[in-house]
């Protein structure tokens, strides 16, 4: 009785919280938060037994349809009618590699009322829907900004997220292990069978599924993002071994260690041109209110501790997670820059080699999924964050909008970012399956 008790109690309250949410939503806002860059301002926590859940309902781009981009810009669909593109990587011959992927297969029994509030909304998201597996190879052959040739190029993959190119060798993350395959400039499919480098954490229970790789200048390390197996730390610190970290692998040893800690779920990785530095862009952890934690992005240093759980921002204690660590929130590194609250910001790249004019040639990129924990919606949009002398220095650009539509749906939800051999921006849409390309509205 008391179990069929509380599920009647779960779908009044998540019918109730819907329509809340519905009430908020409709106006169609999309709001910047306060809690962008090196010193964002922080609001006092504000728990609640049921976390907000708002988020844009998967609708896709009606024919002809397109995001807003910036002024002085223009954007065209380089390739669509693909299945829930994530990241991006592009080749020295100009081809670029698409990860068609999503979560893998959810082997977890445990049930919480947040679990089904989360489970919702990402089917509302169009989050849970069966990963492709592949990465599919799009080419352009007659230089128009389209893709005109398309090929599988790998396939029976496990939820391929990142990808880099080092010393003829493809290095793919899947959520489970590093697996690399011989790469011939020009091919446009892979005949050999992957060979592991190394596992990474997943199993059963596997909060947070993407991880990303990018390998070191001289190719002798590979440097890979994996998330955290909770919001703060609830499954149990055991549960987030060599977890909310950018590990290091060393390719001659195959061995890995952590190379900095305390990132709750880290994403896109990118070399800062101006000093040789790792960047990544980091999605902070949920349930402490609207404007509460911003994600960031930031450079990383070797043995670095950024506060996962045990503190958000620098040295800001969250007071959920038990038993306090005073020694470890002591040690913890404040991000270089803040990018919004819940904006879900996913993918970075620097503007290395952009052509898209002066505004836009100092600075990175950064792709935001868009929010499902704040009242009124934050991110679903692409951002510019310019730099000077390898810091950032200013306020955020809009760089790509309109994912929104007038209905109040998502017509398409941004994620990994990467700039092609000529200089434009390409930006994967995973709701909206399509490869944006973002050139000068003025020039070819």
């Amino acid at each position: 009785m008391k179990i069929g008790s509380l599920r009647i109690a779960v779908i009044v309250l998540n019918g109730a919280l819907v329509t809340a949410c519905a009430g908020v939503s409709a106006q169609g806002r999309v709001e910047q938060s306060g809690g962008y860059g090196p010193h964002p301002k922080l609001p006092a926590p504000s728990r609640t037994l049921i976390p907000t859940v708002n988020i844009a309902e998967a609708k896709g781009w009606p024919n002809g349809a397109k995001p807003k981009a910036a002024r002085g810009l223009k954007v065209n669909a380089f390739a669509g009618d693909l299945d829930h593109p994530r990241w991006l990587h592009v080749l020295p011959n100009g081809d670029v590699l698409v990860a068609e992927s999503n979560a893998p297969a959810k082997h977890d029994e445990y049930f919480s009322i947040k679990k089904v509030f989360t489970d919702q909304a990402q089917k509302r998201a169009g989050a849970a829907t069966e990963s492709a597996n592949r990465i599919t190879l799009l080419r352009d052959t007659n230089g128009d900004g389209v893709a005109d040739k398309r090929s599988t190029f790998i396939e029976g993959l496990n939820s391929p997220f990142g990808m880099t190119l080092s010393k003829g060798r493809l290095y793919v993350a899947n959520t489970d292990a590093v697996v690399a395959f011989p790469y011939s400039e020009g091919q446009a499919r892979m005949r050999a069978a992957p060979e592991k480098i190394i596992d990474l954490p997943a199993g059963n229970l596997n909060h947070h599924w993407t991880k990303d790789v990018i390998a070191s200048r001289d190719g002798r390390k590979l440097y890979v993002t994996v998330g955290s197996n909770s919001n703060v730390g609830e499954n149990g610190i055991e549960a987030e071994r060599n977890r909310a970290a950018v590990l290091e692998v060393d390719l001659a040893s195959r061995r890995a260690r952590v190379f900095a800690s305390g990132l709750r779920n880290p994403n896109g990785l990118s070399w800062n041109p101006d000093d040789g530095r790792l960047w990544v862009a980091v999605n902070e952890r949920d349930e402490l209110g609207d404007d509460l934690v911003p994600d960031y992005m930031t450079s990383v240093r070797a043995g670095g501790f950024y506060g996962w759980p045990y503190s958000y921002f620098g040295q800001n204690v969250d007071e959920r997670v038990k038993p306090p660590r005073p020694d470890l929130v002591e040690k913890a590194i404040k991000p270089d820059y803040a990018l919004g609250a819940h904006t879900a910001s996913l993918g970075l790249t620097f503007a290395n080699g952009a052509r898209l004019g002066p505004d836009y040639s100092n600075g990175a990129f950064v792709g935001q999924h868009g929010s499902w924990n704040r009242s009124v919606r934050s991110g679903y949009k692409v951002i510019f964050v310019p730099f000077r002398n390898g810091k950032p220095a200013g306020p955020p650009k809009d760089v790509l909008t309109g994912f929104i539509d007038r209905d109040d749906k998502a017509a398409g939800r941004p994620v990994g970012v990467a700039i092609d051999r000529k200089g434009a921006l390409l930006v994967a849409d995973d709701v909206g399956n399509t490869i944006w390309r973002v050139t000068p509205a003025g020039g070819r």
